[in-house]
């Protein structure tokens, strides 16, 4: 395959890492409003959402304009996240060569690679759930005892979405592309379904209803402003492991108006949709079960409907694989091929994720998944925050959005990347500071005010201390980089 740079050193790069020519990116808006649209109609998006209608005593009416506003943060956060990796057809790991250092950029490759693999693990889990449902359906049978959280049903499920993964993932990308663009509109129809099946039971009282249901008992300004700011902070969080590395996906792109396009109807227009219906399908769980179920799966099982058990077993099944897929197995490959990529392509460095999510999804039920949605979400998304940070103010402000290509894949000392051994000990110190303070805001008790925030502070914080702690040495890379591309 012919690439637009200097095939530089063997040992930095492979087929997950090489820069994309212009012929080869070929996604539209379509196939980036099918990312978000996967993953906020996943099994475990659905269950999040629902439960922050619940979980920080607002009324509807906030959770669901909390929601709407996150979408748009996150659009904004996105799109300048993903514009290098369009401009230059680099996935993240090699786009953070520029800001920490060919060698350096292993750490950042690597938490991230960690994050999406237990995304991995947990999404194969919810999978599965989908699957379970179904057996439990067509066989009338609840699956037995429970080993370590699962039933037989749930261990056959679990393994049996792994499996189908792995081949998946054996097939390349241009499969798994079509299945994500085939999975994502169809579970809308299956929640407007559920729905509708609800409003029937409910006799038609739903919507009433729904403005009780979510309703405090003495709501007060300062109470739904708190809750607002949470929710916010919560679902910023949830998209943050995304959001550092959207150059996966934007690398792709026929254009940034295009990726900014696809952004567009993909999050804030999604999530109107998307939280809508939500909080009707959970308020109406509420009215006809008695119950506030934030597992679209419990739902089902309630309808006593075959039929709609099968058809939305499938749909949850393909909407989730086909985000875990894209979302969490692609930036996990790119990450772990990143460590050594003359030995890691991205087969091997495929089922080195596979094998992990094995273990971690078959223990989440059990072990990680008690720590809390909230706590676990926040945690991962205050680890990767300054390393956000870093890379915009990087790229946008240090480096003036220009990148010296051949040098991304070169070990040479005078190379505008090498910094010091490979390392930027700059960006390295503001990474320290910065994950410190947002880390801290999610477990010390002190700063827990600001937890749903932890993400923003980590990226500004890192953002700043990358500045200060370099401008001299950025900005002499910059001139170098600005002359050799003029």
């Amino acid at each position: 395959m012919s690439t637009p740079y200097d095939a530089g050193d063997a040992g930095l790069h492979n087929d997950s890492l090489v820069p994309l020519n212009k012929d080869e990116q070929t996604w539209g808006w379509f196939d980036i409003f099918n990312i978000w649209a996967n993953d906020i109609q996943s099994l475990f998006g659905y269950s999040l959402v629902a439960s922050l209608f619940i979980a920080y005593g607002v009324t509807g009416w906030t959770a669901f304009a909390a929601l709407i506003a996150a979408g748009f943060l996150v659009m904004f956060l996105v799109n300048i996240s993903g514009k290098p990796g369009q401009k230059h057809g680099i996935p993240y790991p090699v786009l953070a060569r520029a800001s920490m250092g060919v060698a350096g950029s292993k750490l950042p490759a690597v938490l991230r690679a960690v994050v999406a693999v237990f995304w991995f693990g947990a999404q194969t889990y919810f999978a599965s759930t989908a699957l379970e449902l179904f057996l439990v359906a067509v066989t009338g049978h609840s699956g037995g005892a429970e080993f370590l959280g699962l039933t037989l049903f749930g261990w056959i499920s679990f393994v049996a979405v792994w499996a189908f993964q792995v081949l998946l993932f054996s097939r390349g990308m241009g499969w798994v592309s079509t299945f994500l663009n085939f999975a994502g509109p169809v579970v809308y129809l299956v929640m407007a379904g559920l729905l509708v099946v609800l409003w029937i039971k409910s006799d038609g009282q739903l919507l009433s209803a729904a403005q009780n249901i979510f309703a405090p008992e003495n709501p007060t300004f300062s109470g739904e402003l708190a809750g607002f700011v949470a929710i916010v902070g919560t679902m910023v969080a949830y998209f943050a492991a995304v959001m550092i590395n959207f150059s996966d996906f934007s690398r792709y792109s026929k254009s940034t108006s295009s990726m900014k396009f696809g952004n567009l109807l993909g999050l804030p227009l999604n999530m109107v949709i998307f939280s809508a219906l939500a909080l009707l399908i959970t308020a109406g769980a509420a009215v006809v079960y008695g119950e506030q179920l934030t597992n679209p799966t419990d739902i089902v099982e309630r309808t006593d409907s075959i039929l709609l058990s099968v058809v939305a077993a499938f749909t949850f099944f393909a909407a989730t694989v086909g985000i875990n897929l894209v979302a969490n197995f692609v930036p996990a490959v790119n990450g772990i091929a990143n460590l050594a990529p003359s030995k890691l392509n991205f087969r091997r460095a495929g089922w080195i994720t596979a094998l992990f999510a094995l273990v971690i999804g078959g223990f989440w039920v059990s072990l990680i998944s008690q720590i809390g949605i909230s706590s676990f979400v926040n945690t991962l998304g205050a680890m990767l925050a300054p390393l956000y940070g870093i890379m915009v103010v990087d790229y946008y402000w240090l480096k003036k959005q220009q990148l010296r290509l051949a040098d991304l894949y070169s070990t040479d000392p005078n190379a505008a990347y090498h910094y010091t051994n490979g390392w930027n000990r700059s960006a390295l110190y503001a990474f320290v500071i910065g994950a410190v303070f947002s880390v801290a805001t999610v477990w010390v008790e002190q700063l827990q005010f600001l937890t749903g925030y932890a993400w923003l502070f980590g990226a500004v914080l890192g953002g700043l201390a990358y500045k200060v702690l370099s401008p001299s040495e950025s900005a002499s890379v910059c001139t170098a980089e600005v002359s050799a591309n003029s």
